[in-house]
């Protein structure tokens, strides 16, 4: 290893005691600036985040979806997952069985508990209703890995489903895009 050298710094040249006098007479009407030792840094604040704001979306996004609806429904038989809001055209359902429209985006649930597959469902509706997506699929799965083999999120999704405005239909989705494991929702156009 090489050693390290300091090199002295070059030596001042001396002043005369005449530039010493003439410096003190050009200097004689400057007054001196009050220079606070400190560098003083322009103060940017950060933007405003209303915390409460988006504490208020996140708790009314996961209370769009409840599991106690308001209606008194039969548990789920087993059959053909389906709905139609009231007031609309049978036609409506029996093109999206058919597969009318375009599957625009699809939200996978498996292996979400209840709460994780209700949040996450919730923001994708909301996401796909923002960005104008009219037909959605949802995979639930079929209940092969859950307890007793039973299906626990395809009843969930469907009352989650049936409690929003801006889902006009939906129905089990047809074999070659996942059967009785998905459904096909048709949403309000924006």
């Amino acid at each position: 290893m090489g050693s390290r050298r300091r090199h002295a710094p070059p030596p001042l040249a001396a002043v005369t005691a005449e530039e010493a006098v003439t410096f003190r007479v050009a200097m004689q009407d400057v007054t001196p600036l009050h220079v606070s030792p400190r560098a003083e840094r322009p103060r940017t604040l950060p933007p405003p985040v209303a915390h409460s704001r988006m504490a208020d979306e996140r708790r009314a996004l996961a209370d769009s979806l409840s599991d106690h609806p308001p209606w008194d429904d039969p548990p789920e038989s087993g059959e053909e997952l389906c709905f139609l809001r009231p007031g609309l055209s049978q036609q409506i359902l029996r093109r999206l069985r058919r597969g009318h429209w375009v599957i625009q985006a699809e939200l996978d649930l498996h292996g979400l508990t209840v709460e994780q597959a209700r949040r996450q469902l919730a923001q994708f509706l909301a996401e796909s209703t923002q960005l104008g997506v009219r037909c959605v699929r949802i995979i639930h799965g079929k209940g092969h890995g859950s307890p007793r083999r039973e299906p626990v999120l395809k009843g969930r999704v469907r009352a989650w489903l049936m409690q929003r405005d801006d889902i006009l239909a939906f129905c089990q989705a047809r074999a070659a895009d996942g059967g009785g494991g998905a459904a096909i929702a048709l949403l309000r156009a924006s």
